[in-house]
């Protein structure tokens, strides 16, 4: 029987997705289950899979579009074997990537979640490099010289601080997974929101430096309109409020610190004002501009405010 499940919500483009797929068949650890739950219409896509003929790849269509949040939450509740991997539909695993996480486990057994080495590469598949990735590493990610276990408040605080997670490569202990789920009403930040559940109820996560997968960064087309919105910061604005008073709760000072000041998503807003300015997105200048500049510890949950 195997041990990873691999899930796949899609949408979108069927050349990424297939590739996406395609190095999932190329493990060289053969013990995995690919489950593909198709959220679009594109056409041909239930034809391909039903040509692969590997009784491992499992392939469904939703009746109708869930969205971002539900897919991902059928994706957990289909969940039957040991160990997870939720990956993006765009994203590659490299040929060993299983066989890296197996080690990893094997090392650390009972731990919760892996985040093992992650190449980033851009929308053509080339290995890049860029400020996003820069400022990750060098400003949030803890040092880590092979592997390092973490946990608790001191993960927490760090990734409250700057979100250095490569979510889609991690691999999750299937029981946690279910028994949290992703949250309702969070779009973006929801895999962050995910983590921090699951170390309130003493996950653990290793992090491991070995590459074995490759996470697709595209660049922010200047002509979207939704780009400059602004509308992932005040989603980021209403979960960073919340998440500080549930880690005063928990009795983790410096992690509810690191949520009130959320340094790198002020920063990422700041970075998108030029361009919301540029194009003239008042709504989101004004979002940004508050989400980047506002003093800590201003806000407040929706729970604290009483609505």
């Amino acid at each position: 029987m195997a041990t990873f499940d691999i899930m796949m919500p899609y949408y979108g483009d069927v050349g990424l997705m297939q590739d996406a797929v395609r190095s999932v068949l190329a493990q060289t650890d053969p013990d995995w289950r690919l489950t593909v739950i198709d959220d679009g219409r594109e056409p041909g896509v239930p034809e391909w899979f039903a040509e692969l003929g590997d009784e491992r790849v499992r392939y469904q269509r939703n009746p109708r579009n869930l969205g971002i949040t539900r897919n991902f939450q059928k994706c957990v509740e289909l969940l039957e074997l040991e160990r997870a991997v939720i990956m993006g539909c765009d994203d590659l695993l490299l040929p060993g990537y299983l066989e890296t996480v197996r080690r990893v486990l094997k090392e650390h057994p009972g731990v919760g979640m892996v985040q093992p080495g992650v190449e980033v590469i851009d929308g053509q598949g080339e290995v890049t490099g860029g400020l996003v990735d820069d400022v990750k590493s060098r400003l949030y990610a803890p040092e880590v010289k092979g592997s390092r276990r973490m946990g608790g408040e001191a993960l927490a605080a760090s990734l409250l601080r700057g979100n250095w997670l490569y979510f889609p490569s991690i691999c999750w202990d299937s029981a946690a997974i279910k028994a949290v789920n992703f949250r309702d009403g969070l779009s973006v930040i929801q895999d962050l929101a995910l983590v921090i559940d699951l170390l309130q109820r003493g996950e653990e996560m290793v992090i491991d430096t070995e590459p074995a997968f490759r996470y697709r960064r595209h660049a922010v087309s200047e002509s979207s309109v939704q780009a400059f919105s602004g509308t992932r910061f005040a989603e980021a604005e209403r979960y960073f409020a919340e998440v500080a008073d549930r880690m005063d709760a928990q009795g983790w000072p410096r992690a509810a610190r690191a949520a009130r000041i959320h340094s790198a998503s002020r920063l990422h807003a700041l970075t998108m004002l030029p361009g919301a300015l540029k194009r003239a997105q008042w709504g989101g200048v004004r979002t940004l501009a508050g989400h980047a500049l506002r003093p800590t510890g201003t806000t407040k949950s929706a729970a604290a405010d009483g609505s």
